[in-house]
């Protein structure tokens, strides 16, 4: 089972043109499979913070809201975005200057952090892990003593 493309736009009621894209498109490195795009202007966005705060009981501003007050999900805690995320970015962007070498030292340590992450998501969901390794043929075998678990509600995996 797989995804070839997945988009999700935020429009505020009325505007033709999103406020922000939440994309994936699975053959895409250039830019990144999973991305995240900003349309909105600070303006509309500080618009729509303030038209929140309506909804929010006993809080008063005194002060216009900033487009830096959101916080824009980005995979969570176990498929985060990592240095070598941004530095990318950077360079993709903003075309900052590198170094020769540099793409290669950044793939290793990417791949190095990703793995990682998988190992830890894993390590916090061994049942689906042991599934889809019996699902590619490998043997798995459970163990006679299950290790220490933490609470479904502590699993980091699970967070936004």
């Amino acid at each position: 089972m797989a995804t070839d493309q997945a988009d999700v736009h935020v429009f505020y009621a009325g505007s033709p043109d999103p406020l922000f894209r939440f994309e994936y498109v699975r053959r895409s490195k250039e830019p990144p499979g999973a991305h995240m795009q900003v349309h909105a202007h600070r303006d509309e966005v500080a618009y729509l913070l303030r038209l929140a705060e309506k909804g929010r009981p006993k809080q008063k501003f005194n002060r216009l809201p900033r487009l830096a007050e959101l916080h824009l999900p980005v995979g969570g805690h176990r498929m985060r975005p990592a240095l070598e995320d941004v530095l990318l970015f950077l360079k993709r962007e903003f075309a900052i200057d590198t170094v020769d070498g540099w793409k290669a030292v950044i793939d290793e340590h990417l791949r190095s952090w990703r793995l990682t992450q998988l190992k830890t998501a894993v390590r916090d969901a061994p049942d689906s892990a042991a599934q889809v390794l019996r699902g590619l043929g490998y043997t798995v075998v459970e163990p006679l003593v299950p290790g220490v678990r933490q609470a479904s509600d502590e699993v980091k995996l699970f967070w936004p």
